[in-house]
């Protein structure tokens, strides 16, 4: 197969040369490209795989085609240590947080961590000291996380600061002022920016994390960028962190038959930023800003949040979030209706509907969602309503108990009208994005649960509660 990347891509090479050379093979996988001769369907899904052993190197790993592709990631971001993950950023953000430290100590961390993060926690035994973002009174959006939160918790003696940068609506904290704070008390600086893989290869974007001096970043390389699903990249600086427990830590909870095409698909993503990285995340900033100036004219007004928002480089400009309060439609009706229309939307809720726009997209992409997107809006349109802030970044936690010991906890079942003061046993969170409004551990408010209640009414995926209806809450039993 013909491919520009190729010559600079190993694991992407070795995909496509497997693929190439006529094998018989006696290992796994079990399908051995030949499904096909079993069932089309079944076919048609499995026969274009093949994994790390034995696929895309030696079953004894004799050719170093991983190692090769992951030495030019740790290049190309700066790092000292690079690992390639075909567990998302889920994975990545668990490997790091067990290799930080020792059960019982603590970590600052904001609230709109991703609930991989407090899973993480769990496997850990590390406790969570928890930082609040500061919302936007305009938008009713976080900002991020203020210095003065991390300066508040510095007498707990946290072991490490982990940051969500971007968060899920592009927003972004003072990072650099947040990593020198940081670093003046020794304190390791660990970025998830899951939703930032396109930072810092055009000065219309902000840096990556890396750039910023971070001591390691997480990035999913399926989200932003063209990567396989659950793809994702580990980075990580050798000065605060142990970078041999890291590896010990990301082995112990990687799988031990990692498949080829996720591997493959972050090499070429590499090779993709490395080559052309400048050139496509300037087009899609273009491409972000000429879509939304053509929706914002329908309207004689910005319906979108904007870089123009909040302080300098403190949003991700290739973010399309649609503000659907300002035009008094409901998020969710909307994404219904582009759903007729086969267009998929990010996220919706009722106030803010996630467009995720990617190196991928092309203008007739973008011409296709606005010619469709500006109609129901016209049609859908009423008296705007007052911005309100998402149950998932207002939520100030009121801990009950380790979320450690909550997890492994005896529990039992009450109703929704008594659940109210009892300590969690789930993770409870809106999906998207995955931010939890209650964790294991966490006392249930009225706040929590009757926010729970208005969200999935509203339309909005509840994820993770043991009871999907809410009609009753599984929680800590009392002693």
């Amino acid at each position: 197969m013909n491919s520009k990347l190729r010559d600079s891509a190993p694991l992407l090479d070795a995909y496509l040369s497997y693929f190439e050379t006529n094998r018989t093979a006696f290992t796994i996988p079990g399908h051995k490209q030949k499904a096909s001769r079993l069932d089309d369907g079944l076919g048609a899904v499995v026969d274009s795989d093949t994994p790390l052993y034995g696929g895309l190197d030696a079953i004894k790993l004799t050719q170093g085609v991983l190692k090769k592709a992951e030495g030019l990631a740790a290049k190309l971001w700066g790092a000292d240590y690079a690992r390639f993950s075909t567990g998302g950023s889920t994975h990545a953000n668990q490997a790091i947080i067990l290799a930080l430290g020792k059960p019982g100590q603590k970590i600052a961390l904001t609230r709109t961590a991703h609930r991989s993060v407090l899973s993480a926690l769990v496997l850990s035994g590390l406790e969570p000291i928890w930082l609040t973002p500061e919302i936007d009174a305009k938008t009713g959006v976080p900002m991020g996380i203020p210095v003065k939160e991390l300066e508040r918790v510095l007498d707990q003696k946290p072991i490490a600061l982990l940051l969500t940068e971007p968060s899920y609506l592009g927003t972004l904290s003072e990072v650099e002022i947040l990593i020198a704070k940081a670093h003046a008390h020794a304190i390791p600086v660990i970025v998830d920016a899951a939703w930032g893989a396109h930072f810092g290869f055009n000065s219309k974007l902000p840096q990556h994390a890396l750039q910023m001096g971070a001591d390691a970043l997480i990035t999913s390389v399926h989200k932003t960028l063209p990567g396989y699903s659950a793809s994702a990249l580990l980075l990580a600086q050798g000065t605060l962190l142990n970078l041999d427990r890291i590896e010990q830590s990301f082995e112990t909870t990687h799988t031990t038959s990692p498949a080829g095409a996720p591997l493959a698909s972050i090499d070429g993503c590499r090779a993709l930023l490395q080559n052309r990285g400048d050139q496509l995340t300037a087009n899609l900033v273009d491409l972000v800003n000429a879509f939304k100036d053509k929706v914002d004219k329908a309207f004689e007004m910005s319906v979108f949040l904007n870089a123009s928002d909040f302080p300098t480089g403190r949003f991700d400009p290739a973010k399309v979030v649609l503000r659907a309060n300002l035009l008094g439609v409901s998020g969710v009706d909307v994404e219904n209706e582009l759903e007729k229309n086969n267009i998929r939307v990010e996220m919706a809720d009722q106030d803010t509907i996630v467009f995720l726009a990617t190196l991928a997209d092309r203008s007739e992409d973008f011409d296709e969602v606005a010619a469709k997107l500006i109609p129901i809006l016209e049609k859908l349109r009423s008296k705007p309503r007052q911005t309100q802030t998402a149950l998932s970044w207002s939520i100030v936690p009121k801990v009950g108990m380790s979320i450690r010991d909550a997890y492994f906890a005896d529990t039992e079942f009450v109703s929704a009208a008594n659940a109210v003061g009892r300590v969690s046993a789930d993770l409870i969170a809106p999906y998207p994005p995955g931010v939890a409004v209650v964790a294991p551990g966490e006392v249930l408010t009225a706040q929590i649960v009757e926010g729970l209640a208005t969200s999935k009414n509203a339309g909005v995926r509840i994820a993770y509660a043991s009871d999907p209806t809410l009609k009753s809450y599984r929680v800590t039993k009392s002693e």
